[in-house]
């Protein structure tokens, strides 16, 4: 499997666990997150429950000055431990679960709809983002302003 597909798959797995954690689909996507991980190791999956509820932890903590920067590194953090348990498998085995991961990402563990909490949400399906009539759309927006701006003055001529 190419190195950039697993790469994109482990990064995606980083943004799910952050994007969920403090949702109403928590729960049963960290559950389906730990069973990924564990891979019928029982305490492997009780330590990345841990792991998951320490990130969840750190994320809710944070205030609004520093949220930014805790997400970023528990998306980091996560992006490489998937990365690292994929490469620790085998070429069939990192196919098997590069697979299961996809599924987990994509499937009944993010439930359908839109969780929202925080300014997170889930997504179960697709995402269409359009802006259109002088609006703006993004995924991530912090702060916009929307108009024309000034004219210049005689000091920006």
């Amino acid at each position: 499997m190419l190195a950039e597909v697993l790469a994109a798959l482990a990064a995606a797995g980083g943004t799910a666990v952050v994007e969920a954690a403090g949702t109403s689909a928590w729960r049963g996507f960290q559950q389906a997150v730990a069973r990924w991980f564990a891979r019928g190791d029982e305490e492997r999956g009780r330590t990345t429950l841990e792991r998951l509820d320490s990130s969840a932890n750190a994320l809710a903590a944070a205030d609004e000055r520093e949220a930014e920067r805790v997400r970023v590194a528990q998306q980091a953090m996560w992006q490489a431990r998937f990365e690292v348990a994929l490469e620790n498998l085998s070429a069939s085995e990192r196919r098997e679960a590069a697979e299961a991961l996809r599924s987990l990402l994509t499937g009944p563990a993010v439930p359908g709809g839109v969780s929202a909490s925080g300014g997170a949400a889930i997504v179960g399906g697709h995402v269409t983002i359009r802006a259109d009539h002088g609006s703006a759309a993004a995924w991530h927006m912090r702060t916009v302003t929307l108009g024309n701006p000034p004219p210049p003055g005689l000091q920006q001529g």
